[in-house]
């Protein structure tokens, strides 16, 4: 346990902030609710993700890899913090669009910094254990964040909830400040300055891995494309749910503790029998059971027969993702993880608002069904695709061992 004192601090900063994540996102969203009335602006909240990410990952990758990690997540979360607090005393709509927009950014460059950490703090054996219990983490977070925004609401109004979230961004901080510095040797620019010619550089660098290195740039793209596929479907899902299935506001909530369950249910599986579950099959299986998942949603007529796949999805996922991740730790070389996440990051999420739209606006011509049904199985090809990679006999050394 000894050995595990300083990661289980590092998922307990994780918990606080994840809840504190999701209490914000609900407060917000019920803030411009109350304002506009308009489920546009509750949309438009949604499109500022992905383009803060494109905005700011495109340089973030060559900031992150020569700077100190557990100090840069320490100063974001600050910052978010103080960017949140300032919430309530706006004067009118479009700053707190620019604010949100800046938070944004803000937690975009923190997932690939994060990782970067982790990937030093925890030693390679480690790292599927940890990656299933961040998925725990995460999932109870999904549950728990919505129930404490439920109860500040109740006591106060949603800028409760806003203070809320400051400070638990202010907490995970200080868990951070308390972790170890793991960057004893950092890449610095000497006698230069951090510019256009720096990030170009870093393009290169990352590209030529890439190059170098097919196969394991295959299947990071393959994880980019099942991210992408879910992203997209599941913009679906709450409009097929109430009116395709015509599933009551109470129902849709048990819908979503049904899909919380199986990621609990899958993450604990995962963590227990960690020696036992190879990588491999976690990305293979892991990909294609959450495909069947969402067929099985997309052909169900109710809720009884839709909480089998929304299970299903939840389940597997956890897998999926926990396979992914250990791949992705244990392969691409630390030194240049922070640029080669953010690279890639740019552009898948520049996929997801191309392919988000596509679906909306075939969804709106057409049906919600059928477009969740082709896109599902478009999403169950990525799975066979990524399976067929994982399974080949040639590439088994990749999953024996890592290259860090």
């Amino acid at each position: 346990m000894s050995n595990w004192k300083y990661p289980l601090m590092l998922l307990g900063g994780i918990g606080i902030s994840n809840v504190g994540a999701w209490v914000y996102l609900i407060a917000l969203n019920l803030i411009i609710l109350n304002k506009t009335g308009s489920p546009l602006a509750i949309a438009l909240l949604y499109i500022l993700g992905p383009i803060a990410t494109i905005c700011s990952n495109i340089w973030a990758g060559s900031l992150i890899d020569r700077v100190n990690t557990r100090r840069f997540m320490m100063a974001l979360d600050v910052f978010r913090a103080l960017c949140i607090a300032f919430i309530p005393f706006l004067p009118s709509l479009f700053y707190v669009y620019i604010l949100a927009f800046i938070i944004n950014m803000g937690s975009a460059i923190f997932q690939p910094t994060s990782m970067v950490y982790m990937t030093k703090l925890i030693p390679e054996k480690d790292r599927q254990r940890f990656n299933a219990l961040r998925g725990f983490i995460n999932s109870c977070g999904s549950l728990i964040g919505p129930a404490i925004a439920g109860i500040l609401f109740w006591m106060g109004t949603p800028y409760t909830a806003i203070h809320v979230n400051t400070g638990a961004l202010v907490f995970s901080a200080f868990i951070i400040r308390m972790l170890p510095d793991v960057d004893s040797r950092l890449e610095e620019i000497e006698g230069q300055r951090f510019n256009w010619d720096i990030i170009k550089k870093d393009f290169q660098v990352v590209l030529h891995f890439s190059k170098d290195h097919v196969y394991i740039t295959k299947i990071y793209i393959l994880f980019c494309g099942a991210t992408i596929c879910m992203t997209a479907i599941d913009s679906l899902e709450a409009a097929f749910a109430k009116g395709v299935l015509s599933i009551s506001d109470t129902n849709y909530g048990f819908l979503l503790s049904v899909f919380g369950a199986g990621i609990i249910i899958g993450s604990i599986i995962n963590s227990i029998f960690t020696n036992r579950l190879a990588v491999n099959l976690l990305i293979g299986y892991g990909t294609i059971f959450t495909a069947i998942g969402y067929i099985m949603l997309y052909s169900s007529n109710g809720f009884f027969s839709a909480a089998p796949g929304v299970f299903l999805i939840g389940f597997a996922v956890t897998f999926a993702n926990t396979g992914y991740l250990t791949f992705y730790q244990n392969h691409v070389p630390v030194k240049i993880m922070g640029r080669f996440e953010s690279i890639f990051s740019v552009m898948e999420a520049g996929f997801i608002i191309v392919l988000t739209v596509l679906i909306g606006l075939a969804a709106e011509l057409t049906s919600i069904r059928l477009v969740g049904l082709i896109g599902s199985f478009g999403f169950f090809l990525v799975g066979l695709v990524a399976w067929k990679a994982v399974a080949s006999e040639g590439q088994k050394n990749y999953f024996n061992r890592g290259m860090l």
